[in-house]
């Protein structure tokens, strides 16, 4: 089978949040048999690998209730309407972690979970930024953690890190510092 889209014969909004919204899709598959797909709608967000002048990387520590765990990830967010990617990396670092301006370069994107879900997030590395005071949004209570570049295969290996978009970035940022190839191209 050379083709393997998929043709959505009719869909349907089954939940519409404030995030994010839900539908259901009946589809034509590449064998003409049908089938249907939930599909979660986000409207993308952004994640941010502060450098901090210490070489250190300054994370966030929040509860995440859909896990019931605390988690530690790299800032993060949700991308307003009519906004930037850039726009919201530098605006969800200076909410969550209180650092503003310096550099930030855009490294790639990627799907977050593509088998369910239409988010796409955009990585940015920032580094050159200034301290300053958090803005964090209203119900947002977090922690900020500075971690070594040496600290990151053995927070993602034992389990200390679980979160995708943190572990993407992270080994990003690894990969960043490790390779020629890819230190002469950023």
């Amino acid at each position: 089978m050379k083709n393997l889209k998929e043709k959505v014969i009719k869909s349907k909004k089954v939940f519409q949040g404030n995030i994010l919204n839900v539908r259901v899709d009946e589809v034509e598959l590449p064998d003409q048999s049908t089938s249907k797909r939930e599909v979660v709608e986000h409207p993308g967000g952004v994640t941010i690998i502060p450098l901090l002048p210490d070489k250190k990387i300054m994370m966030v520590k929040q509860y995440r209730i859909a896990t019931e765990e605390i988690i530690l990830e790299l800032p993060a967010g949700k991308i307003d309407s009519n906004e930037s990617p850039e726009k919201a990396a530098r605006r969800e670092l200076k909410e969550e972690t209180g650092y503003y301006g310096g550099q930030f370069k855009h490294l790639f994107d990627f799907y977050t979970t593509p088998g369910y879900s239409s988010e796409l997030l955009h990585l940015y590395l920032a580094k050159n930024i200034n301290q300053g005071k958090r803005e964090l949004d209203k119900g947002e209570f977090l922690y900020n953690e500075k971690i070594s570049l040496g600290e990151i295969p053995e927070l993602i290996f034992s389990g200390q890190v679980k979160d995708s978009k943190t572990i993407i970035g992270l080994l990003a940022m690894k990969e960043l510092l490790d390779s020629p190839q890819v230190k002469g191209r950023h």
